[in-house]
C-alpha cells in the first residue's frame, strides 16, 4: 500500500491511510495560520478557521490552538499540542483535583478540561455553521492537542446528542480521564476513537495511573516501528525494554521517551507501515 499522495475527502471509518493523513493534519496545528490556511487549501479544504485563546491556569500551557477545515465532504478539527519542555508539570501533577467530564460523565485532568473550554465554544459553532452537506467529521491531535481532541469527541457526543463524530485520531495522547468516563466513551467511540502510541513516547505514561487512565483503542509502534492493533501487557513491555532510554531526566530532550514522542516519528512509522 503506497504512502498516499492525496487527501481522501470521501474516507470512512477506520484506515492506515486516513491515520497518516490525520497525522499530517495534527502536525499542520503547530503552523502559524497563513500555513494552516494554504496548506490545507491545497488538500482540497475550501474552508478554514483559526482559533487561538490565551488563558491563565495553574499549568504552563500559555494558550490552546486549533483549526477546523472543511470541504463538501469532510470535516477536520486538529488541535495543536505543546513543547516537551512545557509539558513535564501539568502531565505529572497530582495535586490538583480532576473535574467533571463531559456530559457529567466521569471526571477529567483539570488542565485538559480548562484548555479546552476556551475554544470549545467556537469550534462547536463552526462546526454546526460548515456543516452544510452532512459531511463526514474528523477530530484530531498530537500530546496535549491528542488529549483535547479526545475530549472535543466526547463532549460532541454526551453533550450534544446524536453528534457523534466518525472518527477521532490522536498521536503520542497523555492520559486525559479517569475510569468511569473511559467505561462511558467505550462503546459509543467503539472503531471511532484510535489512539496511536509509539514505543517509549513517555507522554502516553502519564499523569499517572490510578487517577488517570487511558480509552480505547490502541495502536502501538513497536520498536521497529511496526504496527501492531493489539498488544499484550508483558510483550508490550518487553519491547519498551529494547528502546534506547537515557537515565536522569525522562522529558530531557534527548531522552528515547522525547525523541518517540516527535509527531515526526508518527508520521515515519505510518509511512513506514504503508510502504511496506
Amino acid at each position: 500500500m503506497p504512502v498516499p499522495t492525496a487527501f481522501d475527502h470521501a474516507a470512512t471509518g477506520y484506515s492506515l491511510p486516513h491515520a497518516y493523513w490525520m497525522a499530517q493534519a495534527s502536525r499542520l496545528a503547530y503552523a502559524d495560520p497563513a500555513r494552516v490556511e494554504s496548506t490545507v487549501r491545497g488538500w482540497g479544504f475550501d474552508s478554514v478557521r483559526h482559533f487561538v485563546s490565551p488563558h491563565a491556569m495553574p499549568f504552563p500551557i500559555e494558550d490552546t490552538q486549533a483549526y477546523v477545515a472543511a470541504s463538501d465532504r469532510m470535516i477536520v478539527v486538529a488541535f495543536r499540542g505543546t513543547e516537551s519542555r512545557n509539558i513535564r508539570d501539568w502531565l505529572t501533577d497530582t495535586t490538583t483535583p480532576p473535574v467533571p467530564g463531559p456530559g457529567g460523565k466521569g471526571f477529567v485532568h483539570h488542565g485538559f478540561s480548562q484548555a479546552l473550554a476556551s475554544v470549545h465554544p467556537q469550534i462547536r459553532d463552526t462546526v454546526h455553521e460548515l456543516r452544510t452537506n452532512n459531511q463526514t467529521v474528523w477530530i484530531t491531535g498530537h500530546s496535549l492537542g491528542g488529549a483535547l481532541a479526545m475530549l472535543a469527541g466526547a463532549r460532541m457526543y454526551f453533550e450534544e446528542p446524536n453528534q457523534l463524530p466518525d472518527g477521532v485520531y490522536t498521536f503520542g495522547q497523555p492520559r486525559t480521564c479517569e475510569r468511569l468516563l473511559a467505561a462511558a466513551h467505550k462503546t459509543p467511540f467503539k472503531n471511532r476513537h484510535h489512539r496511536f502510541v509509539n514505543n517509549n513516547d513517555i507522554v502516553p505514561t502519564v499523569p499517572p495511573e490510578p487517577a488517570y487512565t487511558h480509552v480505547d483503542q490502541l495502536h502501538y509502534f513497536d520498536t521497529a516501528g511496526r504496527l501492531h492493533d493489539t498488544m499484550p501487557l508483558v510483550a508490550g513491555l518487553t519491547d519498551r525494554a529494547k528502546g534506547v532510554a537515557t537515565a536522569g531526566d525522562p522529558f530531557a530532550a534527548g531522552t528515547d521517551g522525547i525523541q518517540d514522542h516527535a509527531i515526526d516519528r508518527y508520521i515515519a512509522c505510518l509511512e513506514k507501515n504503508l510502504a511496506s
